[in-house]
């Protein structure tokens, strides 16, 4: 299995990133680890079942880039207006992730690649997941 201790030696060590937080989601059978880079961070993710999607994935591509997340204000009013332009939604609404309300893009609709979307410290979607 992929390791984030095998790759914070990349990340942290020889890049001089700053470490975060290493956590585990149990919810997402996932352990990442978030390194800061000037306003924006890295996550790493290692998955915790080897049937889940982050698993298939690396079995798939390898190690590389997954995803990108791009914050938004209000996340289920976005998800709603990307649904009227023809985006494919992978969440439908607002779910718990580690750093605050989260929802996914599908991969088919982002020309290959897959989009998280957050929602911005404070909206909506905060009170609502119980942070």
């Amino acid at each position: 299995m992929h390791s984030i201790e095998t790759s914070l030696g990349v990340w942290r060590d020889a890049l001089a990133l700053d470490l975060e937080t290493v956590m585990d989601i149990p919810s997402d059978h996932v352990r990442i680890a978030f390194l800061g880079v000037g306003e924006s961070k890295i996550e790493l993710v290692e998955p915790t079942d080897d049937s889940t999607g982050v698993a298939r994935f690396l079995a798939n591509k390898g190690e590389g880039f997954h995803h990108i997340c791009f914050e938004v204000a209000n996340l289920a009013e976005t998800l709603l207006r990307l649904e009227i332009e023809g985006i494919e939604v992978i969440d439908t609404a607002p779910r718990k992730g580690a750093e605050g309300p989260v929802a996914f893009l599908h991969p088919r609709s982002c020309h290959g690649v897959l989009v998280e979307l957050i929602e911005a410290p404070g909206g909506p979607a905060w009170a609502a997941l119980g942070y």
